[in-house]
């Protein structure tokens, strides 16, 4: 951090994030927005149990099969509870994993105890890796933000793909506004733009789609608004805390942390605490800690003690470099080109995030009237 580097009196958040604002106390615009999100879910209501009760109602009248929902399972701590909470409700979910080819043995570990101690169906989506890693390196080549587009476009295409197959009508997500408010805009991608990535990997890309799962933002208003095929956030109806999830998940299915948010997936850590930080200058713990100090989980000092350690120690930068590299195709060398690269804008290549944008700004005015 410079000298320049203003933070946030309240949360950790800095201007690292380029949009940030202040108001004349030092409290910077996502606190403001993390209240303002928390304040509008369900779990603020008196009646956020009646309410809940009245969802899992409606997601079991909408089934029409073995399951009533679908759950994906990452072996991380929101997916996990999430599933935890889904059989304690009583739904019945088909219990989804995608591997893009990055899972630790921990995250494999946790998949295997929750499915055996809740009794759920498991499906694995595999994907085909030559084409994954083809697409991954397009966006390395890119040089481009959101590199975790690539695995996360395509975990919402195979959701609804396998929604389809089985005719399931509800998704559970593991999103939550007490712990996942917070996000600069300029961090992260809209996750949905296909032309997006079919533009970076034409460029750079050296064979063709063929299995890669994809989603438009045509078909995703297609599976909503005529299929009916819905995500509900479950955990915004529950005072969800990590803390929480994390001792009840440890007390009752025996499942293990792996010490950082998104940490499950191999690359998902070395993205976040190396290629961030080095690149773009972005430091994610920011955002995961400021929600966190924000839902009371944590206190400033300890964040700001957190952040002041690195996000990699040492010696596993080293191995997890090699492994990396290796399992990607680069040389260490041109690994280190890249890192030495300036970011390019998504915007850079051809991209309807910004019609999609305003394409649900046109859909709420016209709800809202």
């Amino acid at each position: 951090m410079t000298d320049s580097t203003t933070v946030c009196v309240r949360c950790v958040m800095d201007t690292t994030d380029p949009d940030i604002t202040f108001d004349e106390h030092g409290i910077c615009h996502h606190c403001r927005g993390h209240e303002e999100k928390v304040a509008s879910i369900p779990a603020q209501r008196p009646d956020a149990s009646e309410q809940l009760a009245e969802v899992v109602r409606g997601i079991k009248a909408r089934a029409s099969g073995e399951y009533d929902c679908i759950v994906g399972l990452s072996g991380g701590v929101d997916s996990s509870y999430v599933a935890y909470q889904a059989v304690k409700l009583g739904l019945k979910p088909l219990a989804v994993h995608f591997d893009n080819g990055w899972n630790s043995e921990l995250a494999v570990e946790n998949i295997e105890r929750i499915v055996k101690h809740l009794g759920l169906d498991l499906m694995t989506f595999v994907i085909d890796w030559d084409e994954f890693r083809d697409i991954q390196r397009s966006y390395f080549k890119a040089d481009v933000i959101d590199i975790e587009m690539v695995t996360d476009h395509a975990i919402f295409a195979s959701m609804f793909d396998i929604a389809n197959k089985h005719g399931i009508k509800t998704i559970l997500s593991g999103t939550n506004a007490a712990t996942e408010s917070i996000m600069p805009k300029s961090w992260q991608h809209f996750k949905f733009d296909l032309l997006n990535l079919k533009s970076i990997h034409k460029r750079f890309g050296t064979m063709p789609i063929k299995h890669y799962p994809t989603i438009s933002i045509w078909r995703m208003a297609w599976q909503n608004y005529v299929r009916k095929t819905s995500s509900v956030s479950i955990l915004n109806y529950l005072p969800y805390s990590k803390s929480g999830a994390i001792e009840t998940l440890q007390t009752e299915l025996g499942w293990r942390y792996y010490g950082g948010k998104h940490y499950e997936s191999v690359f998902t850590k070395f993205y976040q605490a190396h290629i961030l930080p080095t690149k773009f200058n972005v430091d994610k713990r920011r955002i995961h800690l400021s929600d966190l100090i924000m839902n009371g989980e944590v206190t400033r000092d300890e964040a700001l003690a957190e952040l002041a350690g690195s996000p990699y120690p040492a010696e596993a930068l080293v191995h997890d470099t090699e492994y990396v590299c290796k399992k990607l195709g680069f040389s260490q060398q041109e690994f280190a080109e890249y890192l030495s690269r300036p970011p390019v804008s998504h915007f850079a290549y051809p991209s309807y995030a910004k019609l999609a944008q305003r394409l649900v700004a046109i859909y709420k005015r016209r709800r809202y009237r």
